[in-house]
């Protein structure tokens, strides 16, 4: 079968995907990676469209326009990896690279030479489909073989990875080959000419068709559990969400814990002499400041309001609390925050220390804010922060 009639068939074939896709998944599940891979699709369908003019007077326009749809379709299919792990996308590598690669073939011979620009599009090529399977590697490394659908989902994401990192492979070696013997060359021809290549990238089709259902309902399911387990402003574990994950590290923890109650000085007063914007960049301030703190050893939610709750190692609690007020004075013109601590000991459920430390903060509150105290007698000293 010739080039021509294999990106034909790869077309049409594609079309058929994007459209079943785009009718049945997009629409049903709104998935971010669902319309970085529809949008790719059809930058690819169009690449190969315009592929077919090659040797044509069209070529002089049709060629480099399609490799720059060709590149930026490998761009969406890095976007749509990266969107799986909750990544923002830069729109520079997908509008720049592109745009580089028209510009390169434009300035070469494109009225003559079908390969103009060549190098550049197959190096644009391998890089942003090798940079799609390390995002993909990346989200196997970072899932929680418990979430999800487990085996089902991690089958269809290493399926992706490892077809990217193979395409993105053949593409390196192409681009040596090119390079070394160039495009008129029998190796080339063969091993690495638009037959090949169609044909490989058919299979990548359908390595996506495969998973792309699975990933974007796999998507919108994780969204979801993102929206029903965060606060919405802070981004924070949610009060009940809290609970749940502290009790689970609670039975994991191999040394004592405590738990930390905070609340905004004055924050009602705030609210009241500049507005609500104001108030919501004071909890914003104190939550990034909890997190900047208090990292992976600790826990951080919102209980509501201006109260916020931490599961932290209970000798290091006052220094982190000190270390928490003093990066929220520096970010927010030196405004304040009490803390309330209760150790968690032997029989003590998260009720009875939460009431404890909740107990500990007005008393804190009492005796003048921006300090912390102790909930539990034996363990009542006080510390200004």
């Amino acid at each position: 079968m010739d080039t021509i009639t294999l990106r034909v068939a790869f077309g049409l074939v594609a079309v058929c995907v994007l459209t079943l896709f785009y009718g049945v998944t997009y629409r049903s599940t709104r998935s971010s990676y669902s319309a970085w891979w529809c949008l790719s699709l059809a930058c690819f369908i169009l690449s190969a469209l315009l592929f077919v003019f090659n040797g044509t007077p069209a070529q002089v326009v049709a060629n480099p326009l399609g490799n720059a749809t060709g590149t930026l379709g490998a761009g969406c299919v890095w976007a749509g990896a990266r969107s799986l792990r909750g990544r923002d996308v830069s729109w520079r590598p997908l509008v720049l690279v592109p745009a580089l690669v028209l510009l390169v073939a434009l300035l070469d011979d494109p009225v003559h030479d079908r390969w103009s620009g060549g190098i550049a599009y197959l190096l644009a090529m391998a890089g942003l489909i090798g940079r799609s399977a390390f995002e993909l590697r990346q989200l196997l490394r970072e899932r929680d073989p418990r979430d999800g659908n487990g085996d089902q989902i991690r089958f269809a994401v290493s399926s992706m990875a490892i077809t990217s990192g193979a395409i993105a492979g053949y593409y390196v070696v192409r681009t040596v080959v090119f390079a070394v013997l160039g495009p008129e060359h029998r190796v080339f021809d063969v091993g690495f000419g638009g037959q090949t290549t169609t044909l490989l990238t058919m299979v990548l089709l359908v390595v996506v068709t495969f998973s792309m259902s699975a990933l974007s309902h796999e998507q919108q399911t994780s969204d979801l559990r993102v929206q029903a387990t965060r606060d919405a402003l802070t981004g924070l574990l949610n009060r009940a969400e809290f609970f749940r994950v502290a009790e689970r590290d609670l039975r994991r923890r191999g040394r004592p814990a405590a738990l930390v109650i905070a609340d905004l000085d004055r924050f009602k007063d705030l609210n009241d002499r500049l507005g609500h914007a104001a108030g919501d960049a004071a909890l914003i301030a104190f939550a990034e400041s909890c997190e900047a703190v208090v990292g992976a050893p600790g826990l951080v939610g919102r209980l509501g309001g201006d109260e916020f709750v931490l599961l932290v190692p209970d000798l290091e609690a006052e220094l982190l609390t000190e270390a928490i007020a003093a990066r929220y004075r520096r970010g927010t013109d030196r405004r304040s925050a009490t803390f309330g601590i209760a150790a968690m000991s032997v029989g003590n459920d998260l009720a009875a220390t939460m009431a404890a430390a909740d107990a500990a903060l007005y008393r804190a509150k009492a005796q003048g804010r921006g300090r912390s105290a102790r909930g539990l007698p034996e363990q009542s000293g006080r510390r200004t922060v």
